[in-house]
């Protein structure tokens, strides 16, 4: 491994080679970046240089604990560009003998202050200047991220001992009073009422000091889509009494826009998409909007008036209507709703939606004649999401519950109870290799499925269910071999992606599933191999599947798509 680091070091150090004898890359990468690249040199020049390289070189190793290296040098002035070489023995290093760190005052008795790990200064590991000022500066970010400003090193030692190759460790912080949060305060062009406004802060004057909640506040207004530019300042020396004062400096945002789009998958084709929004209608922050999507399959048109409510930034309540008309496979259906949805973030992160629609269907499923239906359509959904990134996490989880029903009695042409739940998960391991799963799973209960509409019967098939099948192609069908859609949703995946860079990746799965009517109807098997792309407006998938079974309509087949993977 020596000889590999060597030879990498070689090639960007021009005509200063520096080599580290023995299994030590890390030493081996620290003495090249101290060297840098020297050009230019006669061997008389190198000759010359040779001390102030091998100072670098002794600073290098001292840095990484190892203070009486061994360096030879020679230089080779045998061809047309000198070379000089250093050649180092480390010699034994410098190990931790003892190590004290410890926070006095106020900071003492805080839960909120973690010291964190000190694994890398423990007694008996190699001395690493790095690491001891890793841990000092920890304690300094900590300290100013909690508003202890008047915080300070009473002890701050590194005893170094070369001769008994030992170091000790001595760290005391006094941390003083922690400072709290004073009142905030709003500086704009008066737009939005004071309640819209207050509703986005989660800080209390009196509060103990925090930057993340300064800088929660500041991403809540920023997502806000209210404004254009939000400064939140919160600066310790203009604090009174050890209350720091919180000033906010908003631009309001055009109140409207307007965007299209076009894209394409192998579901439904090249489509078309095209909004218009009005991001606030008056002062108290009340929006608007319309949303039309057109495909080959699919075409509809929605619209939206949308209410804040206290946060703002997770509650709200929406009024929708909207028209839909779709022709997939042996179903055709023209579908009007009106309804509205209650959104509440519950304290466990939980998001419940609670809605009532009322739906009117026309449609017809394969050979059958002309059907319409009317439901009123209450419901409540729960949904969570985790990931470490929203475009392209490398873990997470998100889980989803919809439940729906209608009754005779209310408005409605049918008994229905709807159900779906869906759940998925990525889990990233060693460098970069990761694992989805994802799993679904529906069922519809009610005394006459003849008159469940399409819109809430199950279909399976296509990019984002069972590969290698057509596009809601894999149903139950009647005696003329139509897809009727069915009572039950199964469907589950596991895929692996193999990095190959930062930006793009391999990808290999199986997918099983079917919509059925029996729970023991036999389910489609996928399996294919794909590559990712993670784009600037997110991961692209390009698969290439094979359904096994032929009997469902299983063959080979392209799959296009693109969305996060969560």
């Amino acid at each position: 491994m020596s000889g590999l680091f060597w030879a990498v070091s070689a090639l960007g150090a021009g005509q200063v080679e520096v080599r580290v004898e023995g299994d030590f890359p890390a030493l081996q990468e620290n003495a090249s970046n101290f060297i840098g690249t020297v050009d230019g040199r006669s061997a008389e020049d190198l000759r010359r240089y040779v001390s102030h390289a091998e100072s670098q070189v002794r600073e290098a190793l001292r840095a990484l604990g190892y203070y009486d290296p061994d360096v030879q040098w020679q230089v080779d002035d045998s061809r047309e560009t000198p070379r000089l070489l250093l050649t180092v023995q480390p010699g034994e290093p410098v190990k931790i003998a003892s190590r004290e760190v410890r926070v006095e005052g106020a900071a003492s008795s805080d839960p909120d202050f973690h010291i964190g790990d000190l694994s890398t200064i423990a007694p008996g590991k190699t001395l690493s200047h790095g690491a001891y000022d890793a841990v000092r500066q920890r304690i300094q970010n900590r300290a100013r991220k909690l508003g202890y400003f008047d915080g300070k090193f009473t002890e701050r030692k590194l005893r170094v001992d070369p001769d008994a190759r030992s170091a000790d460790i001595l760290l005391v912080y006094e941390s003083g009073p922690r400072y709290r949060f004073g009142e905030v305060t709003f500086e704009g062009d008066g737009t939005f009422e004071a309640s819209l406004l207050d509703g986005f802060v989660e800080i209390e004057p009196g509060d103990p000091y925090d930057a993340d909640k300064v800088a929660k506040l500041d991403n809540n207004l920023s997502n806000s889509g209210y404004f254009a530019s939000v400064i939140v300042d919160a600066h310790q020396e203009e604090a009174h009494d050890r209350r720091v004062p919180v000033r906010v400096r908003t631009t309001t945002r055009d109140p409207r826009s307007v965007a299209a789009g076009v894209g394409f998958s192998t579901d439904v084709g090249p489509r078309f998409r095209g909004t218009w929004t009005e991001h606030w209608i008056n002062a108290m922050g009340h929006r608007r909007g319309a949303e039309t999507e057109l495909s080959a399959p699919r075409q509809s048109v929605s619209a939206y008036y949308e209410l804040p409510l206290d946060p703002p930034m997770t509650d709200a309540i929406r009024f929708t209507t909207g028209y839909q008309n779709e022709d997939i496979e042996d179903v055709q259906s023209e579908r009007f709703t009106f309804g509205e949805q209650w959104r509440h973030q519950l304290d466990s992160e939980w998001m419940r939606v609670l809605s009532l629609r009322l739906e009117r269907e026309n449609y017809t499923i394969g050979q059958q004649g002309a059907n319409s239906s009317q439901l009123l359509l209450p419901g409540i959904s729960f949904s969570k999401l985790v990931a470490d990134s929203p475009m392209d996490p490398s873990r997470g989880y998100r889980l989803q519950l919809d439940l729906t029903g209608a009754h005779r009695q209310m408005l409605s042409d049918a008994d229905i109870a709807h159900v779906l739940a869906v759940a998925k998960g990525l889990v990233t391991v060693g460098n970069g290799h990761r694992f989805l799963g994802r799993l679904q799973l529906g069922a519809v209960a009610t005394n006459d499925f003849d008159d469940v509409p399409p819109s809430l019967r199950f279909f399976a098939g296509g990019d984002q269910s069972v590969r290698g099948y057509g596009y809601q192609t894999l149903s139950p069908r009647d005696s003329e071999g139509d897809t009727v859609g069915g009572r039950y949703l199964i469907v589950g995946s596991l895929e692996y992606q193999y990095p190959l860079s930062s930006h793009w990746r391999l990808a290999t799965f199986v997918d099983r599933g079917n919509a059925i009517d029996n729970l023991n109807d036999p389910l489609a098997t996928g399996v294919g191999a794909g590559v990712r792309w993670v784009s600037p407006v997110g991961p692209i998938r390009l698969d290439l599947a094979k359904g096994l079974d032929d009997d469902l309509g299983g063959g080979w087949r392209l799959h296009f798509s693109m969305g996060p993977e969560l």
